[in-house]
């Protein structure tokens, strides 16, 4: 998209607005830019910008650097080649979705693997953290808008796939879904990684190959399908959970897109294009609600992390508790203990009967909060030495 030097307030392009940027050309007097309104852009960043900017300048160099126009063109799908740009975010939008729900559905990990390759969320993810930077709130909403219709397409085909496919009962066991219906704290370090990594590679012309192994690593599609799944199966609980995982990637995106895109200048590059006066309270709020939204997705994350510990310290103890049980009987062994659901799982192998199974339960009774109903699996037998055979 080349720039387009006016000097109208109201230029438009294709009937659109055209962002400010485009639009006006800084003005330059005795080696100072000035501001459409007459202000002099302070050339004194403040000590803590000037660190992050040069670490960033570092991160992506000034020869490697996307110029704004071309990061433009790249993320707000409402510019340049319109037709092109919709079309081909829709196809590829239902074409990975229906991909992701049939690797959910048949529990196939590279079917996944290839929807998060081709899924496009990422662009109009990022061109909500652009507008932030920016201050351009049309363009943030237009792309607030794309990836709102984006979710309710694939959660509608993964909602559809439990309708029309046969035998999806018990779907919500595998592990695709297991795996993206519990996000820890883990997954959103994860995401902040992966946020950065693709703003980073995005911003800069020689790193367009690892922007694959970013689609993949970030998992925005997935998600939905799976919420979609599980809503079709009527598990609500679960479709939150994989809901709250798609939210934390996509809100670590936006918060990376804004750091990056700030730092590596493009928001001072608009700002000495014609920034409007309210920017600056604008950009002073930032910060605020950055912290607020992340503590908003975050503190579920914690909390399910917590309670993924205490599952496991909880697990460790009941086992201990069924092999004192397995003990008081003849020659029974545990095989398993494990979690199904809220309740837990013993299995266990003997040649006779087993011990009362209401002593057990008791015991676990006694060692975890909610009182789990404990599931026997008795297998008649034992196990048989080679070496004394």
């Amino acid at each position: 998209m080349n720039p387009v030097t006016s000097t109208s307030a109201s230029a438009h392009l294709g009937g659109r607005r055209v962002p400010r940027f485009a639009q006006e050309m800084p003005q330059v007097a005795h080696g100072r830019t000035w501001s459409q309104n007459g202000g002099m852009s302070s050339g004194g960043a403040r000590p803590v910008r000037a660190r992050a900017g040069r670490a960033l300048s570092v991160l992506v160099p000034a020869n490697q650097r996307r110029t704004l126009p071309e990061i433009v063109d790249r993320l707000d799908l409402d510019t340049g080649d319109l037709g092109a740009k919709r079309s081909a975010f829709w196809v590829m939008l239902v074409l990975s979705g229906i991909i992701a729900v049939s690797g959910v559905v048949t529990d196939s990990t590279a079917t996944v693997i290839g929807a998060m390759i081709i899924a496009p969320l990422a662009t109009p993810i990022l061109g909500i953290g652009l507008g932030i930077v920016l201050g351009e709130r049309a363009p943030a909403a237009r792309s607030l808008l794309y990836v709102v219709s984006g979710v309710a397409v694939v959660v509608l085909l993964g909602l559809l796939a439990t309708l029309v496919l046969p035998s999806v009962s018990g779907v919500v066991t595998n592990s695709q879904i297991t795996g993206r219906t519990s996000p820890g704290v883990g997954d959103l370090v994860a995401a902040f990684a992966t946020g950065f990594a693709g703003a980073i590679a995005l911003a800069r012309r020689d790193l367009g190959d690892v922007l694959p192994g970013i689609a993949i690593a970030i998992s925005l599609v997935p998600p939905l399908g799976v919420v979609g799944v599980c809503l079709g199966e009527g598990e609500p609980s679960l479709a939150a959970g994989a809901l709250l995982l798609f939210v934390s990637n996509a809100v670590a995106l936006v918060i990376a897109a804004v750091v990056v895109f700030s730092g590596v200048g493009y928001a001072r590059e608009e700002r000495s294009r014609g920034g409007d006066p309210a920017g600056g309270r604008r950009r002073r709020s930032r910060p605020v609600v950055a912290l607020a939204v992340v503590l908003l997705v975050a503190a579920p994350m914690v909390l399910n992390s917590v309670q993924a510990g205490l599952a496991d310290l909880w697990l460790s103890q009941v086992r201990a508790a069924a092999l004192d049980w397995a003990g008081t009987g003849e020659n029974a062994t545990v095989d398993d203990v494990r979690w199904h659901g809220h309740d837990v799982v013993v299995e266990v192998r003997s040649p006779g009967a087993v011990p009362d199974v209401g002593t057990l339960q008791d015991r676990v009774d006694e060692l975890v909060p909610w009182e789990p109903d404990v599931i026997l699996v008795h297998t008649v037998g034992e196990r048989v030495d080679p070496a004394r055979g």
